[in-house]
């Protein structure tokens, strides 16, 4: 488990938490960028795969504290995370996000709220667990954040429901269906204010209902971008994912984000980034690149 980060935005104490590794394939996650461009920032293994973090961001706000994102959970088969390089044990629960919790001095039972950037299964699959027994069974998924309401965007919601041969590998209905049998779910709509402090941004592109996360006390922001930008390596702006579902609106979305963390100074954290979780964009030429917070 790596140390957590932790920081402060205005009166709110951030904290970007380890929820494990992945390893992706890196021509899907750099899309047309040609693999000896893409290999200089993140170089692959014999598969062709990338190394990949699993970043989650806890804030300590005054109802309690708020997580963004879960990781991928521990509901899956051998196989699966076998494919997809998962590797996110925990020593004291299902993930090494548990551990991560713990280490800042908190409990899934102490979460008051999950924050979604969107629904797939690296973001999503911590939002429940599963008991297994020695000989490899299973229990139902039940609720990893017990007293927690989870967000989500209405039109985030409606896609994972309406998989297809494209996108049904991401979404995994174990990873959401019981929040809402629980009726757990607090379903947004655009732009919200979820709690003071904390606001949730529209960034489609990567999925139609994606949303990045922005914390904000007067003109200290620090935006939490989700899959919008998953390394700094992505900062470029043709630099765009193979799995973004409408790479063209992904497009526009870095450019209004990125252009107004630029000239508003944001600071932002990077979910998938192997080394950084946290830093600024700069002008790079045409374009943008990375620079320490």
């Amino acid at each position: 488990m790596s140390e957590p980060v932790t920081f402060h935005v205005g009166p709110y104490r951030c904290h970007l938490l380890d929820g494990g590794r992945q390893r992706l394939d890196g021509g899907a996650m750099f899309g047309v960028v040609p693999k000896p461009l893409w290999e200089k920032r993140i170089p692959a293994d014999e598969r062709n795969r990338i190394p990949l973090a699993m970043r989650c961001m806890l804030i300590e706000h005054d109802v309690g504290p708020v997580l963004v994102d879960t990781g991928a959970g521990n509901k899956d088969s051998e196989k699966f995370r076998t494919i997809y390089g998962i590797e996110n044990a925990g020593a004291r629960g299902p993930t090494v996000l548990e551990d991560s919790l713990a280490a800042v001095g908190f409990t899934p039972a102490d979460v008051k709220y999950v924050i979604n950037t969107h629904l797939h299964f690296d973001h999503a699959g911590g939002n429940t667990y599963v008991e297994w027994t020695a000989d490899g069974a299973s229990g139902p998924p039940l609720l990893a954040f017990p007293e927690a309401t989870y967000v989500t965007q209405r039109a985030e919601l409606e896609f994972a429901h309406r998989a297809n041969e494209r996108t049904s590998a991401s979404y995994l209905l174990p990873n959401f269906d019981p929040i809402t049998r629980a009726d757990r779910w607090r379903i947004v709509e655009g732009e919200v204010e979820v709690l003071p402090g904390i606001r949730v941004l529209p960034t489609p592109g990567h999925v139609p209902g994606h949303q990045s996360v922005v914390v904000s006390h007067g003109e200290d922001v620090l935006c939490y971008l989700g899959d919008l930008v998953p390394t700094t390596a992505h900062l470029p702006l043709p630099w765009i994912m193979g799995y973004d579902v409408e790479p063209l609106v992904t497009l526009e979305t870095k450019r209004r984000v990125l252009g107004r963390a630029e000239s508003e100074e944001w600071r932002l954290a990077f979910e998938h980034d192997p080394v950084e979780g946290l830093g600024r964009v700069v002008r790079d030429g045409k374009s943008y690149g990375f620079a320490p917070a």
